[in-house]
């Protein structure tokens, strides 16, 4: 980029950041309207709850704050390149979103988007996109490499398992046969079903890989997301629990995400693992995982649900700390009548459980769930002192994403003091 519109970028932050998420509504309302053929790559959900605007809002902030050394924004970028990749998003994509974004920007300054403005955020947006485009097309090479395709792919549902009066599980087995190459520990699938012509949900949805790397088939364990107000219920999920049966066939993209346990480290660092709800399912994966290895390694795995009803895997996670000495369970219960000492405590997971079972802040975390839950570990974690190298972290859905982009920090609370932050309207939970 030329100086003059690095400039002209930087200075008109502050006013997009004061209106960011008007600037989002204006550019989703525009792109559905004027493409509506990219709905299919949206979640509804996310739009009515506004999340998805918060997200693009704190990626617009934070690029034009960094648009000197957009490198900083590294790891935001390496998890919405997954992200894409896994919907499959093309490069002939990036047009049309910046066609929006441009008229988006021009409707909410009105005169002051004057044409050097609109010019040096046209030229902003294709060094952006040029960047989200070369890593993508990276990210495919190495799909295609690793596991023999991209795009979807037949899977046909060998079983269907009750696991919580919430979640149930998809045994996936490809419908030609042919072996499927192990994936990281933390990764997830991409389903895509066919909706009525008349239903305008969205047809894709990513949902964390629940088995062990190396089976013969994915597992995905998903969980049934109601309506609640204005927000719609979970088209994909609903439709998985009520219609979806052993022998039919769906459309599933290869493994894909950032998230994942690190098996190649040699280290004698306890690892600990963190999951609540449904966050469990790539946690689980890691669990295998780690106990694959066959090392003394300390592993500590510590749920936290609702109730018992709610609670998935509990036999399956028992099962596998019964096979390894070195593996340490613990479940934290909202409510639970018959706690069961040392096993089954009732309250939520805090730091006097984390700091009784792993015993040292140097230990690698790794934790997953609703925000609620990443908070509160969020702040045990700093609180604690645990170096920022030493933890990962993943929840569903994209608020994550913008806490991440805009701060350049790992968490959602409990960030260093330095860390920039997004004005109130954008930040705000909805």
């Amino acid at each position: 980029m030329t100086p003059e519109n690095i400039q002209i970028v930087k200075e008109s932050a502050a006013v997009l950041g004061e209106n960011a998420e008007a600037l989002t509504r204006l550019f989703y309302q525009r792109l559905f309207e004027g493409d509506p053929q990219v709905k299919a790559y949206f979640n509804e959900a996310n739009q009515h709850k506004g999340e998805q605007q918060q997200a693009l809002a704190g990626a617009v902030v934070a690029y034009a704050i960094n648009i000197e050394d957009p490198s900083v924004l590294g790891s935001a970028v390496e998890l919405i390149a997954h992200k894409h990749v896994s919907l499959g998003i093309q490069p002939d994509h990036y047009p049309i979103v910046g066609k929006h974004l441009l008229g988006a920007i021009k409707e909410l300054l009105g005169d002051q988007a004057t044409d050097e403005l609109i010019n040096a955020w046209a030229e902003a947006y294709g060094q952006l996109a040029d960047i989200m485009i070369g890593r993508e097309t990276d990210l495919y090479g190495q799909q295609k490499e690793n596991h023999g395709w991209t795009g979807f792919r037949k899977f046909k549902v060998d079983r269907k398992a009750v696991e919580s009066d919430e979640i149930t599980s998809f045994y996936l087995v490809p419908v030609d046969g042919a072996p499927i190459s192990p994936h990281l520990p933390g990764q997830y699938l991409t389903v895509r079903l066919d909706q009525p012509a008349d239903n305008q949900h969205t047809t894709m949805r990513n949902y964390s890989i629940s088995s062990a790397p190396g089976e013969a088939w994915f597992r995905i364990s998903v969980k049934r997301e109601p309506s609640t107000g204005t927000i719609p219920a979970g088209a994909i999920s609903n439709r998985l629990h009520d219609s979806v049966e052993a022998g039919d066939v769906i459309d599933i993209a290869p493994p894909s995400g950032e998230f994942t346990l690190d098996t190649t480290a040699e280290t004698s660092r306890p690892l600990v693992l963190l999951s609540g709800g449904v966050g469990i399912t790539p946690v689980l994966s890691m669990l295998h995982a780690a106990v694959q290895q066959k090392t003394d390694r300390k592993i500590v795995f510590i749920h936290a649900a609702r109730n018992r009803s709610v609670h998935a895997f509990a036999d399956e996670v028992q099962q596998l700390a019964s096979e390894n000495p070195n593996v340490t369970v613990h479940f934290r219960l909202g409510e639970v009548d018959d706690p069961v000492p040392g096993l089954i405590s009732k309250g939520f997971i805090d730091l006097s459980l984390i700091e009784q079972l792993a015993g040292t802040p140097d230990s690698d975390f790794y934790f997953c769930g609703p925000k609620p839950f990443m908070d509160s570990i969020s702040k045990i974690l700093t609180g604690w002192n645990v170096p920022e190298s030493q933890i990962r972290f993943e929840d569903f859905g994209p608020s994550s994403t913008l806490t991440r982009i805009v701060t350049g920090c790992p968490f959602s609370s409990g960030a260093p003091s330095d860390c920039p932050v997004l004005p109130p309207s954008a930040t705000e939970d909805q």
